[in-house]
């Protein structure tokens, strides 16, 4: 109940988003939804396919339950009907012929009965029906901590394509700024040969930048709405939805993470939902290995019926019956035996899984950690190679608008520049993506903001 309270509080929370990125997709020109990670991360949770598919499931296993309950509930039945019967008493090994009595006729009848009754059976002890309502309980539980699964997964794949937006984003501002930056060099070029202080082929350097440098930036702006459809698809939305994101990659570095590995470790083995999938898993073969043993054990059922019965409707009289019966199960061809070999094994594969999973959330949290240490290292010397680049191509600039040199230097820097740029995007990217991937390991990626 507390986890459908909370599943219903998020969707009430997200209506107006979902609703809006709707009506934004459904139209060719409409505005683009403001969208935050957070927002991104919450909607994939609660609404994307493979989360709804898995409540879907969680739906099914409950209805099972439900299933198998039914044989711990009285059972009612009501029948009527009527019978015209003729019966031949030498089939049924009669001879009814007496000295001196005239023989009696073969066939006997037709005779008419009417028959209408309620019939009721009640399980009194069926300690296997019982075992097997546990053992879909705990199916429930697997399935549940399945969907956490899902939402936890659905709520990564979001951020890292949210993070791809974002940073395409950035390498679409930082190639309108290398064709700024080329318009301006190609002007300055142009104006050095006015002065006579240029040449013809510096010139046609800077224009051959311009030209590549416009070239790249379609190739960005392609890249970007690839990105945004991507976006799109995560939140299970429509692909024509265009977002305004409300985060960039230098506020996305700073997602809070545990950086500790002892702290990292705890949080994963406490919250992961994989864990709790793999332990329900393992709880519920266990359970249903043990009503596969209790069928051998006797059922006691409580049977009575009560109706109308007679040759016809108006005269009928009131019949019934009640019964207690035991059923002992003594052999079924050893089937059941070989049901308790499968459940085994299926019972061993569930042991191999939880030590798995175990496994893989620790290699999962140490290489989130690795790579949150190496990007944010590669942020500080990107950061470093950025201002020394910027710092490269005003010297260029400087040395070739007073004539010191040619332009071939301001091609070079320019070049740097653009290399440097790059590599800071890509630098933050790595670090933003290993935070989020952090995030995953320890469980908490539904929890970023």
């Amino acid at each position: 109940m507390r986890r459908k309270v909370l599943t219903l509080a998020t969707l009430l929370s997200l209506l107006p988003a979902v609703a809006s990125a709707q009506s934004a997709g459904a139209g060719a020109a409409g505005a683009a939804v403001r969208l935050s990670l957070a927002d991104a991360v919450r909607q994939a949770a609660a609404t994307s396919p493979t989360v709804a598919i898995s409540k879907l499931q969680v739906m099914q296993a409950e209805g099972r339950v439900r299933e198998e309950r039914a044989s711990l509930l009285p059972s009612v039945t009501g029948t009527a009907g009527w019978l015209d019967r003729s019966f031949n008493l030498k089939s049924m090994g009669l001879n009814l012929s007496f000295p001196g009595v005239p023989a009696f006729p073969d066939l006997v009848g037709p005779f008419d009965t009417y028959d209408a009754r309620l019939q009721v059976v009640q399980s009194i002890v069926d300690l296997p029906s019982l075992l097997r309502v546990r053992a879909a309980g705990s199916v429930v539980e697997a399935t549940d901590a399945q969907q956490d699964v899902a939402a936890e997964s659905s709520a990564q794949r979001a951020a890292s394509a949210y993070l791809q937006a974002a940073r395409s984003r950035s390498v679409v501002t930082a190639r309108q700024a290398d064709v700024a930056l080329a318009t301006e060099l190609v002007d300055l070029a142009q104006t050095q040969l006015t002065a006579g202080v240029g040449t013809g082929i510096d010139v046609t350097r800077a224009k051959t930048q311009l030209v590549t440098a416009q070239g790249l930036e379609q190739v960005a702006e392609n890249q970007a709405e690839q990105a945004q459809i991507a976006l799109a698809r995560t939140l299970g939305i429509d692909p024509a939805t265009r977002f305004t994101l409300t985060d960039s990659l230098t506020t996305l570095d700073r997602i809070a993470v545990p950086t500790s590995k002892p702290v990292a470790l705890a949080a994963a083995l406490n919250a992961r939902p994989e864990l709790q999938a793999v332990d329900a898993a393992a709880d519920a073969a266990h359970q249903s290995r043990r009503a596969i043993q209790s069928e051998r054990l006797p059922r006691f059922d409580l049977e009575a019926d009560y109706g109308m019965n007679g040759p016809t409707v108006g005269n009928t009289i009131h019949t019934g019956q009640i019964a207690v019966a035991v059923t002992l199960p003594l052999l079924d061809g050893f089937r059941r035996e070989a049901r308790l070999t499968q459940q085994d094994a299926a019972i061993k594969q569930a042991e191999i899984r939880q030590g798995d999973t175990r496994q893989q959330v620790q290699a999962d949290v140490e290489s989130a950690l690795l790579d949150l240490k190496s990007g944010e290292q590669q942020v500080d010397i990107a950061r470093q190679r950025l201002e020394l680049a910027e710092e490269e191509l005003q010297q260029a600039r400087d040395r070739f608008a007073s004539g010191v040199a040619g332009n071939i230097e301001v091609i070079e820097a320019q070049s740097s520049l653009v290399k440097a740029r790059d590599a800071d995007i890509d630098a933050r990217f790595a670090t933003a993506l290993a935070r989020v991937n952090l995030a995953h390991a320890v469980g908490a990626t539904r929890g970023i903001h």
